[in-house]
C-alpha cells in the first residue's frame, strides 16, 4: 500500500501538496479534553447512580450495576430521541462512545431513522444491522472465554 502511495505522478503529487496546505489543522488537544470531560461525566453519572442504588434501594455492589446500566441506556435513548445526544456527541466526539450509552445511541438512532419503513423491516431490520455484529462478537467472545476457562479447570486450574 505504501508503494502505491509514493508512486504519484507529478500532477498528483502537486495536488497532494496543495491539499495538505489547505487542510484545516485538527485541534487534537481540545478534542481530547472535551472527550475526556464528557466521558468522565458520563462515568461519574454512572457511579452516582450505582451509589444511589446501593444506598437507597439496598442493592449490593455486584447487583447495582444492572439497574445502573439500564438507567444509563434509558437516558441515552431519551436524549437521542429528543435530538440532544447528537449535539453532545458533536461537541464531545469520542467521549460519548462509552460502551453502554454509545451503543444505545447507535441502536436507537438507527431505529428512529428508519421508523417510516415500518416496525419490522424498518426499525427492527435496520437497528440490528448495527447491533448484530456487536452482539455476535460478544457472544463469540464469551464462548471462547468459556472454552478457555473449561480447559484451564479441566487441567487442574493452572
Amino acid at each position: 500500500m505504501s508503494d502505491k502511495k509514493n508512486k504519484f505522478t507529478p500532477t498528483q503529487q502537486k495536488y497532494q501538496d496543495f491539499a495538505k496546505q489547505r487542510e484545516p489543522k485538527r485541534p487534537v488537544l481540545k478534542n481530547s479534553l472535551r472527550a475526556f470531560l464528557v466521558g468522565g461525566l458520563i462515568c461519574t453519572l454512572g457511579q452516582v447512580l450505582q451509589t444511589i442504588f446501593i444506598t437507597y434501594f439496598h442493592f449490593d455492589e455486584s447487583n447495582a450495576g444492572n439497574p445502573t446500566s439500564a438507567v444509563l441506556i434509558m437516558i441515552s435513548v431519551l436524549l437521542t430521541g429528543l435530538g440532544v445526544y447528537d449535539h453532545i456527541a458533536q461537541w464531545a466526539g469520542a467521549g460519548t462512545a462509552i460502551p453502554v450509552t454509545g451503543f444505545a445511541n447507535t441502536i436507537s438512532s438507527a431505529a428512529i431513522e428508519h421508523r417510516s419503513e415500518g416496525y419490522v423491516l424498518g426499525v427492527g431490520g435496520n437497528m440490528f444491522k448495527i447491533a448484530g455484529p456487536v452482539i455476535v462478537f460478544g457472544v463469540f467472545s464469551a464462548f471462547v472465554v468459556a472454552i478457555v476457562k473449561f480447559i484451564i479447570n479441566a487441567l487442574g486450574g493452572i
